[in-house]
């Protein structure tokens, strides 16, 4: 099954068995890999993105990114890894980061700051139900 059938299934709450568990535990696996929020600022702040990064936990409008730059800050070894779970090529798996890590990151982010020592695993269950139906829209965060 592709990233896009999981993702279809989820919006339209159709999801077949295991979809919102595999994008979860992909999600989640990339954030722990990553040293979570803060591990995965540092990353993006040592490729020269810090500015973009910042913008997603920022309560301003998210910067876009692109799928070689995702790859660049996050490395080979993770993208292969992120696209092995959900069953994609590793350039599906950069795109699809290019697209919604701004906005996961945003969702996690409430309080326009990277609280420390925070387990965004579990934030990250709590928020994809309502991550994926507005995947189509372009939300703000209040001002």
């Amino acid at each position: 099954m592709s990233l896009l059938d999981t993702l279809l299934g989820l919006v339209t709450g159709k999801p077949a068995d295991g979809q919102a568990s595999t994008l979860q535990t992909a999600l989640s696996g990339l954030l722990s890999q990553s040293g979570g929020l803060e591990g995965l600022k540092s990353k993006f702040s040592a490729n020269g993105l810090g500015d973009i990064f910042s913008s997603w936990v920022g309560m301003g409008e998210n910067k876009s990114v692109s799928a070689d730059q995702v790859h660049s800050a996050l490395g080979s070894e993770q993208i292969s890894a992120l696209a092995s779970q959900l069953g994609v090529d590793p350039s599906k798996a950069s795109g699809f980061l290019a697209t919604y890590l701004p906005k996961i990151i945003d969702k996690l982010t409430p309080s326009g700051q990277v609280e420390g020592g925070g387990d965004a695993s579990e934030g990250l269950a709590a928020l994809l139900p309502s991550l994926l139906s507005s995947m189509g829209g372009d939300e703000q965060k209040p001002a």
